[in-house]
């Protein structure tokens, strides 16, 4: 079971109060965890990634262990705590401003 960690916006919109859990089969990709967390919560389709394109949303961040996993190809392994349940994988709503 993967644990995810979801911005307060889409945690109210999934209907999720507090992590969000998943089952993902290997090898467990961040692809493979979105997927599999759009499956489980379809409402969330096209707040994470684009509806075709599936390319992460501006705004929208990705970390595990530490780790901006943001910039890193879809096909990416997570790390073994995340893999574990030791770790959340963290979908963050990032911020701007001037």
């Amino acid at each position: 079971m993967i644990r995810v960690v979801l911005p307060f916006h889409l945690r109210n919109l999934a209907r999720v109060d507090g992590e969000a859990e998943v089952e993902v089969a290997s090898p467990i990709t961040i692809c493979a965890v979105l997927d599999a967390l759009e499956a489980k919560y379809p409402m969330l389709q096209g707040t994470i990634r684009d509806h075709g394109t599936l390319k992460r949303r501006p705004f929208i961040r990705y970390f595990a262990c530490k780790e901006d996993l943001s910039q890193e190809p879809p096909e990416t392994v997570l790390p073994d705590a995340v893999v574990k349940g030791e770790e959340p994988f963290l979908v963050v709503g990032a911020m701007a401003g001037g």
